[in-house]
């Protein structure tokens, strides 16, 4: 299991979320004692023995990054780079690519801090139970990885922290705003219909970004380099290592992969060209608000398969675990009411009068319920149970539930999910654009004062 799999920095969180732009990475965990500025040690004689200190770099509004900083942060894009089998650009130009994620993401970090987006230990250390569970490993086995691998705890808490906040900035900002209507979604499936059917495409992209208020001459001087990337590109290069030498974008570092993406999760400025391209193609310089884009398909595939599934209907009853019920009091009450349903009281009766979920008013009653559509602790207890019959307790990350089966059927739910499929790759799309401009326009405020010439 690679570092950066486990690690998470925000780098990886951005990348994840979508953002097309030369976006940051996390700021490094507090350095060791063997790697902070040390106190001035004694020779033999006596004598002081002169010690390098962390040199400060640039200064973001009011904070420093320090030459640590940026070699802490280009060791983590140079494994990152290894792991993906690419060849890193050259020290200059990763420097300077390292350098502004890490502005950027100071900036990002200010501005949670300015605007009271905070999260606490009880998050961060949920969040990372979530990653061990998802590794298949027990919270002890994930520490004892993590150290074997030389991450400290504490370190990696942080770097989980930072996440949450830039995800809860973008939630906040962004997606909180984001609205897709009936109307766009039946437009995208006409559109679909008429061209027979939905593909998904494989992507690379090359992306170098402009400043939102860039005059001609830095427009031009981005072009340029677009154009130096296209040309390396058609003279056999591979695309890959183009995108990590001239990408600005945070994924450049894994050679500028996109994944699989529907039409709908296509950047407009890709869209119509990339429905005419051929596996392999590359496509020319296609400008867009945020800058140049060059896009490479890797392959295209279809999504017409019917969706059967098998879907179960249940009802549950739900003590929800926060700051006003704790865990053991949460646990005690559903003991209790588990209890009293085996005493003959009714699941419904129960359910309607003590569940803290909306689905009280139903008796608990959560309708038809498709794989993937409920937390994984709760399809899998679910999973377990025959109908009528009742789990015991089971802990989500909601609180302690109570599920009861109804009844089983399979179901053929291909133009329901192929609606809400449309819908989310809408409004991810929308979201995607968005927190770019975002992003940019945080950018361009900044205060950035650099403290070294060749910077």
């Amino acid at each position: 299991m690679a570092p950066g799999r486990l690690r998470f920095p925000i780098l990886f969180v951005l990348c994840m979320l979508g953002i097309s732009a030369a976006f940051a990475q996390t700021s490094p965990p507090p350095a060791p004692a063997s790697a902070a500025a040390p106190a001035p040690s004694t020779s033999r004689t006596g004598a002081a023995v002169p010690v390098s200190l962390d040199r400060v770099l640039v200064v973001v509004n009011d904070e420093a990054i320090t030459q640590f900083d940026l070699a802490e942060q280009r060791r983590i894009v140079l494994a990152q780079l290894k792991a993906s089998n690419i060849t890193p650009p050259s020290n200059d130009v990763l420097d300077k690519q390292v350098m502004e994620r890490l502005i950027v993401e100071r900036g990002l970090l200010q501005y949670a801090k300015d605007n009271g987006i905070r999260v606490d230990d009880t998050t961060v250390e949920r969040t990372i139970l979530r990653v061990a569970e998802e590794n298949k490993l027990k919270p002890d086995e994930f520490r004892k990885l993590l150290e074997r691998e030389g991450i400290a705890y504490p370190a990696y808490r942080e770097d989980v922290r930072r996440q949450v906040v830039v995800q809860r900035i973008r939630e906040r900002e962004v997606d909180s705003k984001v609205a897709v209507s009936d109307a766009e979604v039946d437009n995208y499936l006409a559109t679909i219909a008429a061209q027979s059917g939905e593909d998904e495409y494989q992507l690379s992209h090359v992306y170098v970004t402009v400043p939102e208020q860039a005059t001609p001459d830095v427009v031009d001087t981005r072009r340029k380099r677009a154009e130096t990337a296209l040309a390396q590109i058609n003279s056999g290069k591979d695309f890959a290592e183009v995108a990590a030498s001239y990408s600005d974008a945070p994924d450049a570092s894994s050679g500028g992969n996109l994944g699989w993406r529907t039409p709908a999760r296509l950047p407009s400025v890709f869209a119509d060209v990339v429905r005419t391209m051929k596996p392999g193609q590359v496509s020319g310089i296609m400008r867009s608000a945020g800058g140049f884009h060059i896009v490479k398909l890797a392959d295209v595939r279809n999504r017409n398969q019917p969706t059967v599934v098998d879907q179960t209907h249940a009802r549950h009853i739900l003590i929800k675990v926060n700051e006003t019920t704790s865990e053991a009091e949460g646990k005690t009450k559903i003991d209790r009411l588990k209890d009293r349903i085996a005493s003959g009281a009714t699941f419904e009766e129960v359910a309607r009068v003590n569940s803290d979920d909306t689905s009280s008013a139903k008796g608990g009653d959560l309708g038809w319920i498709s794989p993937g559509d409920t937390v994984p602790d709760f399809e899998r207890a679910m999973s377990a149970l025959a109908v009528d019959q009742v789990s015991e307790p089971v802990r989500t990350p909601f609180g302690w539930h109570l599920i009861q089966v109804l009844e089983r059927r399979k179901q053929d739910v291909t133009q329901d999910r192929r609606r809400e499929q449309a819908r989310n790759a809408l409004r991810q799309r929308k979201s995607d654009e968005q927190f770019d401009d975002f992003i940019r326009q945080l950018r361009d405020r900044t205060y950035v004062e650099y403290k070294t010439d060749e910077r």
